[in-house]
C-alpha cells in the first residue's frame, strides 16, 4: 500500500466519487490512469491511501495524529479488500469531546477502529469507477 503524498493527488482522488460514509467519515475513490502521456500523479498501480482530519472536526493536535494511525493501521489490514485505486479516508464529523474525555484514550480508538472497519467494508463492496478519459482530446470544427 502507498501512501499520498501531495496535494495534486489528494485533490484528484477528492475530486472521485464518495464511495461509503459512515458517522464520521467518508470514503473517496478515484481510478488509477496509468496510461496517459502525461506525468502521472500515481507511479504504480496499487493501493494508495490518504488520511483527511481537519482541525475542524479534531482540534488538537494528539487527536488528530491518533486518528491518522488507526486509519493506516486499520486499511493496512489484508482484509480490507480495497481495489487497486488511490483513497482517501476523510474525517467529516467530529468525536463528541463529552463522551471521549481524552484526546488520545482506548474509548476513542476502539470507536475510530470499529467505525473505520464498517467503512472500509462498505467500499469494498463498492464498484470500483473506470479511469477518466484523458482531456487531452480536440473537437473538430
Amino acid at each position: 500500500m502507498q501512501r499520498l503524498k501531495t496535494r495534486a493527488q489528494f485533490q484528484a482522488v477528492l475530486a472521485g466519487a464518495t464511495v461509503a460514509r459512515t458517522a464520521h467519515f467518508a470514503l473517496h475513490r478515484c481510478a488509477l490512469d496509468l496510461s496517459s502521456s502525461a506525468q502521472p500523479l500515481f507511479a504504480s498501480d496499487d493501493v494508495w491511501l490518504g488520511a483527511m482530519v481537519p482541525k475542524r472536526w479534531a482540534r488538537r493536535a494528539v487527536t488528530r495524529n491518533a486518528i491518522k494511525r488507526q486509519i493506516y493501521t486499520v486499511s493496512a489490514a489484508p482484509d480490507t479488500g480495497l481495489p487497486r485505486a488511490a483513497h482517501v479516508v476523510r474525517l467529516r464529523a467530529g468525536f463528541d469531546r463529552k463522551e471521549f474525555v481524552s484526546a488520545s484514550s482506548d474509548k476513542l480508538k476502539g470507536a475510530v477502529r470499529a467505525e473505520l472497519q464498517q467503512l472500509l467494508a462498505r467500499a469494498a463492496r463498492a464498484p470500483v469507477p473506470p479511469a477518466a478519459p484523458s482531456s487531452s482530446s480536440s473537437s473538430s470544427s
